[in-house]
């Protein structure tokens, strides 16, 4: 029986115009060489498995190739090349520097350096994952990377380009290996598949280049994985059952579940995804993956950022077409924010619950206030409905005369009369969420019409009140932002003072308690015109000056302060007989 050699290894690319993804880099080395504009010192860095060794390799076998090809490769006939390919050439020598670290292996690699070669022109040293060396060796090794003998070449190759030190890369033509498309992946794969016989179904094909990330190395792996689990027929099923993948078909109907409301359906899909054995942060990292495939699908733009197969793409296209960007966005903020706190959540499962039930009443008008925080709805103006009667103690606007709403403020739906007849209180909500109601009008007697009429109209309030009354109601308003709780504590120890009979100033400390009473400015005026009956009341805001702030720096200080907002303070005080330290 023949030795089995992974794929990694049999087809790993034995000229330039094999590397798979890296093809302006090749076509430098090529030119470098076509050229005779060798450096003597080469630095190849980026992520695993892309290459940088075995181009080190092709580079090192070319140079000395005694009969190049008009493409400028190596011809893998000369006496340099077949001892090359037989591993048995003196011209190129490798280097681990992971175990060889030290000082003593950089002076023995000294040493060798000035040694020249038997055949051909150059003797490369490749020194691969360099960034392990210790700062002794990178200190010892400077002077011969500067100024090596004529016919050193070095290569040096590394994962972890910011962990060398800058003198090196100041001695180094640097080149950035590129992680490898899922395309090509996918291309490759399909050539090494058809070499070795194997059938493999394409969107499986996808789904082990995006497993690989980037790496053609770790591609390969897993293709050798797969033939061992499947055999010579390697279908999408048993690609996700081998890989352990979810499968693209439950977020499809997880998306249709959000777009119809269906939050058991959801969670039931997720329960499904747990009792297969997948973890519930892989779940939700995937579904914000889905959401963003679905969001770049929406465009023909950006359809190019979609790395899938030709099937699962159309499906993706099919329920772009069914979402719309603000549910997307949405969606996905969802999705981020659940990924951010899983790792703090005490209830894991429950916060990707949460997640999903949320995504579920995106589609809800209704609700969708209540799902973004960060923005604050203004209340709105008051429909009242009320019979056309020939006399009324309210005082109204006449029902033909033509409203002006202040243009921010929506207006609401007229309520019906059996409605307004039954709401007998009024309904105070938390501001910037949900509309405060009016009193109610009581209405006038029935008409000979014996009809009533909807329509909108302005209340008219101007009941009187006391200074207590505005007081109340002023520190009533903190119940409605209970969340806010600075703003909390400023309402509950700020007592408004009258102005003019109409109008009452707020005294603020500084400009940002400023800021946030104009943004509470329209909920707070709004409050208080219901609570008082009276809508003619208005608010000033004025920034105390330096002088008017009372800087507590003592103790004495401090206490004056807390007893002029809490008298009990002083009875405590004398009653116990205390002294203030």
């Amino acid at each position: 029986m023949d030795n089995f050699i992974v794929s990694a290894r049999k087809y790993r690319p034995s000229t330039f115009g094999s590397v798979v993804g890296q093809s302006a880099l090749t076509t430098t080395l090529k030119n470098a060489i076509k050229g005779n504009h060798l450096a003597h010192a080469y630095l190849f860095c980026g992520p695993r498995g892309v290459g940088k060794t075995t181009c080190a390799r092709i580079f090192a076998k070319t140079i000395n190739c005694q009969n190049l090809t008009a493409e400028h490769e190596a011809c893998n006939e000369c006496e340099s090349c077949v001892s090359f390919n037989e591993q048995r050439s003196y011209n190129i020598h490798e280097l681990d520097a992971a175990s060889n670290n030290g000082v003593d292996d950089i002076r023995s690699l000294i040493d060798q350096v000035r040694i020249p070669p038997q055949i051909g022109k150059y003797s490369v040293y490749i020194i691969d994952e360099v960034h392990m060396l210790s700062a002794g060796a990178f200190n010892a090794f400077l002077k011969t990377l500067e100024e090596p003998p004529a016919h050193a070449i070095f290569i040096l190759a590394t994962t972890e380009k910011h962990k060398i030190i800058p003198t090196i890369l100041s001695r180094c033509q640097i080149y950035d290996f590129n992680r490898i498309t899922v395309a090509d992946t996918v291309a490759h794969l399909q050539m090494v598949a058809q070499k070795e016989g194997v059938t493999i179904d394409v969107n499986g094909l996808n789904v082990v280049a995006q497993k690989s990330d980037g790496g053609m190395r770790d591609a390969l792996s897993i293709f050798d994985q797969l033939v061992s689990f499947c055999g010579s027929n390697i279908t999408y099923q048993g690609i996700i059952e081998n890989l352990n993948v979810l499968d693209y078909e439950y977020y499809f109907k997880l998306i249709e579940a959000f777009l119809k409301g269906d939050v058991s359906q959801s969670l039931l899909i997720f329960n499904e995804v747990l009792n297969k054995g997948f973890d519930a942060h892989h779940f939700i990292t995937g579904l914000s993956s889905h959401l963003r495939d679905v969001l770049v699908s929406k465009d023909p733009q950006t359809i190019s950022l979609l790395e899938v197969g030709a099937d699962i793409g159309e499906r993706y296209k099919s329920q772009a077409q069914l979402c719309t960007p603000e549910f997307l966005f949405q969606a996905l903020k969802i999705s981020n924010d659940c990924d951010i706190d899983y790792r703090q959540s005490k209830n894991k499962r429950l916060l990707v619950e949460l997640a999903l039930i949320r995504q579920c009443q995106l589609t809800d008008e209704k609700k969708k206030s209540l799902l973004i925080d960060d923005q604050s709805a203004p209340i709105q103006k008051i429909a009242v409905e009320t019979p056309i009667a020939t006399e009324s103690k309210q005082t109204v606007t006449a029902p033909t005369t033509t409203q002006t709403h202040t243009p921010s403020r929506p207006i609401p739906a007229p309520v019906k009369p059996a409605e307004a007849a039954s709401d007998s209180k009024p309904s105070l909500q938390r501001p910037g969420r949900i509309s405060i109601s009016a009193p109610t009008v009581a209405a006038a007697p029935q008409t000979s019409y014996n009809e009533t009429k909807v329509v909108e109209q302005a209340v008219v309030l101007n009941k009187s009140f006391t200074t207590e009354e505005l007081e109340k109601a002023w520190h009533q308003f903190a119940d409605t932002i209970p969340e806010q709780a600075r703003m909390v504590s400023f309402f509950q120890t700020t007592i408004p003072i009258l102005t003019s009979p109409i109008t009452f100033e707020i005294t603020v400390s500084n400009i940002l308690q400023e800021k946030e009473l104009k943004r509470l400015h329209a909920d707070i005026q709004e409050f208080i015109h219901h609570q008082l009956q009276n809508n003619s009341i208005k608010m000033t805001i004025k920034v105390a000056e330096e002088t008017e702030v009372q800087r507590a720096n003592t103790p004495e200080d401090r206490y004056k302060l807390m007893a002029e907002q809490n008298p009990a303070l002083d009875i405590l005080k004398n009653g116990l007989q205390l002294e203030i330290d």
